[in-house]
């Protein structure tokens, strides 16, 4: 297979109707077709259509993925949601696109020339859809992180000068949640940048389950008789998706106006800046991990002597099993009495008594040794000349 393209398209805020469904049947005849989504996947041609024309038009996520090493997420979410000062400092070229629409945001992460081919010659980009999907309902809750996280994908990459200024961090950084974790690895994210942009970020809210009903009260305070009526007229009719999404946006779309700005919380640094904590970080990480390869090696050293020590509680039926596999005089067999002895020479030189495994072995020989192969093992296994 030459080449291969993964595309998938979700409409989670509306199903797709009847006639949207056959406008994208007419462009595609084999693709996966539903009121909620498009999928199709492409190993010699490739899908003739903009994407993000329909992402303007159709769907609210999609997700690309080519064996060429490159990926690339889009989302889109109400106008509303955003102020156009407040995405600014966010958007990176190449990295994370900003598109207004008359009625929506759209957000565009991409990922191209990945030195990771064993990613993309294994990954058909199927699961990525659900692990990113996630991220757009953060964002209706204004949560800025996934876009925080696309800004430092492109200073990782070098699209942005050493001046340049971050964007405000957002609070909660440190605490990414499991779609914004899978969003670091699908753009291949440094950890160490993470870390260092990680150490400029705010704790995120806490909120306990009777602060959070409280708050809930509070709003539900404030709406008028005439909107709630609205909502329980969508409920009558049949329209419960409807009704939930215009809820569910009018209360995040409060409780961010609740939140501090997360320019009031942590001070914005240069992407040089940000490189000279990362380059820390990276020292305490490997120191770490050095630590831990060394507790690792420690502890299966202990568990490799535990085991050569219990092979020298029976001695004799190890050889036994070593004149038993010599004797079946096959490949095999002469393979599995080269790893026993190998074992039992260790065991014995632990134990200090490597003059008697010698001893043990001349005899072994004395027996076995006119056959070839297993000599020749032996020799390459550096137990016998």
């Amino acid at each position: 297979m030459s080449e291969y393209q993964y595309y998938e398209l979700a409409a989670i805020d509306r199903p797709l109707t009847r006639e949207e469904m056959a406008q994208l049947r007419a462009v595609s005849t084999r693709a996966e077709i539903t009121p909620t989504g498009f999928v199709n996947h492409y190993e010699w041609g490739d899908l003739k259509a903009d994407p993000a024309e329909w992402m303007r038009r159709y769907f609210d996520a999609f997700v690309y993925v080519a064996n060429w090493c490159s990926c690339r997420l889009s989302l889109r979410v109400p106008r509303a949601t955003f102020g156009d000062a407040e995405l600014e400092p966010f958007a990176v070229e190449y990295r994370l696109n900003i598109e207004a629409t008359e009625e929506h945001w759209i957000f565009d992460w991409s990922l191209d020339e990945s030195e990771d081919d064993d990613r993309f010659a294994m990954d058909d980009g199927s699961g990525w859809m659900r692990r990113l999907a996630p991220l757009r309902e953060e964002l209706l809750r204004g949560d800025l992180r996934p876009l925080y996280l696309g800004w430092l994908a492109g200073a990782a990459s070098g699209d942005l000068e050493d001046d340049a200024a971050e964007p405000p961090v957002p609070p909660g950084l440190a605490a990414l949640s499991p779609a914004q974790q899978a969003l670091v690895e699908f753009l291949e994210i440094d950890p160490d940048l993470l870390a260092a942009a990680q150490a400029g970020s705010a704790p995120g809210p806490r909120e306990s389950d009777t602060q959070a009903d409280a708050d809930l009260d509070e709003w539900l305070a404030q709406w008028p008789r005439e909107d709630m009526v609205a909502m329980l007229k969508l409920l009558a009719q049949g329209r419960g998706a409807e009704a939930e999404r215009q809820v569910r946006s009018r209360h995040e779309a409060w409780l961010k106006a609740r939140r501090p700005s997360p320019a009031a919380l942590a001070p914005q640094r240069s992407v040089a800046e940000l490189y000279e904590v990362a380059e820390v970080a990276r020292g305490a990480r490997e120191a770490r991990e050095a630590k831990e390869r060394a507790a690792q090696q420690a502890e299966q050293q202990r568990q490799r002597e535990a085991h050569l020590r219990r092979l020298m509680d029976d001695v004799d039926r190890h050889w036994a099993a070593i004149k038993a596999q010599a004797e079946r005089g096959t490949g095999s067999g002469y393979e599995q009495a080269v790893q026993m002895l190998t074992e039992l020479e260790q065991a014995h030189q632990l134990a200090g008594r490597r003059e008697v495994f010698d001893g043990a072995l001349q005899r072994f020989m004395e027996r076995h040794g006119r056959r070839t192969a297993l000599r020749r093992r032996l020799s390459e296994a550096g137990l016998w000349s």
